[in-house]
């Protein structure tokens, strides 16, 4: 079975913003100075656009036509994930870049009543993701190919059919070379069945084996093999019960099992999870669902029941439960650190542990720790992260004094400056008033021109007649209207 998706570039794009499905829009791709169409969508091919016009020429006939960048990249992993996601359909799945899929469907069908509802079963399925689909169900995989793309939804071809259905398709859905379909066309071959009862040393001496090999191939006289994706491995470990478990101590015992099972196969390829579901499946059709994270990629199944068994009681089992379902949902790789023969300092996974006890009590999200960040706005020189493994991108900046408390937004405050372009006299903030004795400044910070245009600042540090310590900056080039004046750190 082949599937092809006539608009899957543009179906993407308009996934992540809806309002461009009943508008026309393209993607382009710049290509020797010109930047041209490489996909549109269904209203700007009824608009008159194609593939392969130059964007300045279609915007000339449809002002009011959209465009984005085309990104193969992102396209190619959205393909394979499609595949990956058509596993369930059939064991045998391979990917036709950049808009097919080929499914080895051998004793599938029969699962969903018949070819015609298990293709329209699966051209639905893929509906209901955002992508419009076709396909086509033949015993070879060219003719396949060629129906599909000549199809209005799906079609289904008998052996004895192949020749029939391959005789009013144009040489193109043959999967032959550009130039190949030129020289056809010029020998003036506009189908298929004008050259397909060619005797094969005629064919090979006018065109080469390219077109041979391609028609034996759609025909079966050729052979053609399914290269098969392979999905990322799935670290779920399941354990189904005889009898429905309603106790704690059932489930504690679940749960260490398959503890055992998936953390053995984690250090055997050398990994670690960070994030973990365990789902108890109950009688009743409800599930009961825990989650787990850990601050470096763990695989001691001690350490990881003692963050379970923490959210055990948060199980309810009612009448009781017959699945359960250990799932590693984020994995690192987790190689051991060589240490000195005579070392007797321990590494830092004791410290991991305590912290992952620690945010499984009060909170995932409660415990993290700050790395410097290569910018020079003072709210984006950090940032948090909750990995004890992150390493730092920068070093943290040594060049100029900052604030002990670093305000998370710049607040407004009302200054009085006794002279242009001089540090203010005193400033009023949260209706209170601090008279400055002391000030150092300015130093001019500008934001990056690549992230945004704003308005530089000049920081002054200035001190208050209680020696309290501040952080206050001037937005704006001074002159250039009335200056803003924001208070963004405490020194003291």
């Amino acid at each position: 079975m082949c599937i092809w998706l006539p608009f899957f570039g543009t179906d993407r794009a308009e996934k992540e913003q809806p309002e461009r499905r009943k508008a026309p829009f393209v993607l382009t791709l710049a290509q020797n100075g010109r930047v041209k169409i490489q996909a549109a969508n269904r209203p700007a091919l009824q608009e008159g656009i194609s593939c392969g016009m130059v964007l300045a020429d279609a915007q000339a006939i449809l002002p009011q036509l959209e465009s984005a960048i085309y990104d193969a990249n992102s396209l190619n992993q959205t393909l394979q994930a499609l595949g990956e996601w058509c596993i369930r359909f059939a064991p045998i799945v391979d990917l036709q870049a950049p808009d097919g899929i080929v499914l080895d469907i051998s004793g599938c069908a029969h699962l969903w009543g018949g070819e015609e509802k298990y293709g329209n079963h699966i051209i639905d399925r893929i509906a209901q993701g955002g992508y419009q689909a076709q396909a086509a169900i033949a015993d070879t995989i060219g003719t396949a190919w060629a129906v599909a793309r000549h199809t209005q939804r799906l079609t289904i071809v008998s052996t004895a059919q192949q020749a029939q259905a391959l005789s009013g398709l144009p040489p193109a859905a043959l999967r032959i070379s550009l130039q190949t379909q030129q020289r056809l066309h010029k020998l003036g071959f506009r189908y298929i069945e004008e050259f397909m009862h060619i005797p094969k040393s005629t064919l090979r001496r006018r065109f080469g084996d390219e077109l041979i090999c391609r028609l034996g191939q759609a025909l079966g006289t050729e052979q053609e093999h399914i290269s098969p994706i392979e999905p990322i491995p799935s670290y779920q470990e399941r354990l189904s019960c005889l009898d429905p478990i309603s106790t704690s101590t059932g489930i504690q015992i679940a749960l260490e099992r398959l503890l055992t099972t998936l953390c053995d196969r984690l250090r055997k390829e050398e990994k670690g999870l960070r994030q973990a579901v365990f789902r108890g499946y109950r009688i009743d059709g409800n599930v009961q669902t825990i989650h787990i994270g850990t601050g470096r990629a763990s695989s001691n199944p001690t350490h990881l029941f003692k963050l379970f068994d923490l959210k055990v009681p948060n199980i309810e089992p009612a009448l009781g439960i017959e699945l359960f379902v250990l799932e590693a949902t984020l994995i690192e790789n987790s190689i051991l650190p060589q240490e000195g023969l005579w070392q007797t300092k321990g590494g830092q996974s004791e410290i991991a542990e305590l912290l992952d006890n620690i945010a499984a009590k009060i909170g995932s999200g409660s415990i993290h720790r700050f790395l410097p960040s290569a910018h020079h706005w003072p709210e984006r020189t950090i940032e948090p992260t909750s990995s004890l493994d992150t390493q730092p991108q920068s070093d943290w900046p040594r060049h100029a004094l900052r604030p002990l408390h670093l305000l998370a937004h710049p607040e407004p405050i009302e200054v009085m400056v006794p002279l242009p372009d001089y540090p203010p006299a005193l400033f009023r903030h949260r209706k209170k008033i601090y008279k400055l004795v002391k000030a150092d400044g300015p130093e001019r910070i500008e934001q990056e021109w690549w992230i945004s245009d704003e308005q530089p600042r000049d920081y002054y540090r200035v001190e208050d007649e209680k020696g309290a310590r501040y952080w206050l900056f001037r937005s704006g080039y001074y002159g250039q209207g009335d200056p803003e004046w924001f208070l963004h750190g405490y020194f003291t």
